[in-house]
């Protein structure tokens, strides 16, 4: 499998953990000190940053907790920043569904800006930037 497709997947595995409820895989996408922030608008905070595996990992369950929907991330327009053999910065869009009472929804557009790291024969997430068109 060449690079590229070992980082989506790493990057789709992320996204359907939260899709599916399942936090241990989302975690499992990260370093043990990864490090994750998130910006809402334009003139948004920064909100973190989210330091290592576990709180990341909680981050997650506490959001995971609070919704009554069904959420689809939809990860699009991919484009490697920069690679060596150990190390890639990504960009990618994305677009979040929500799906309840019948109805499908755009919550929100944006994007994620991750740096990974080979680790042995996988990519992990060291460090993502969440940014978000509008509240999830």
């Amino acid at each position: 499998m060449t690079a590229r497709a070992e980082i989506e997947n790493t990057l789709g595995r992320a996204s359907w953990g939260y899709d599916e409820d399942d936090v241990d895989l989302i975690a499992a996408q990260f370093t043990e000190s990864a490090s994750m922030t998130m910006q809402i608008g334009r003139d948004g905070d920064t909100i973190g940053p989210f330091e290592g595996r576990e709180a990341i990992r909680k981050l997650h369950a506490d959001s995971l907790v609070a919704q009554t929907d069904q959420r689809r991330h939809n990860l699009s327009n991919l484009v490697i920043t920069a690679e060596t053999t150990d190390s890639a910065s990504t960009t990618a869009n994305l677009t979040l569904l929500s799906i309840e009472n019948g109805a499908v929804r755009v919550l929100s557009s944006g994007w994620y800006r991750d740096d990974l790291v080979r680790s042995g024969d996988v990519w992990l997430i060291a460090s993502r930037h969440i940014y978000l068109d509008l509240p999830y």
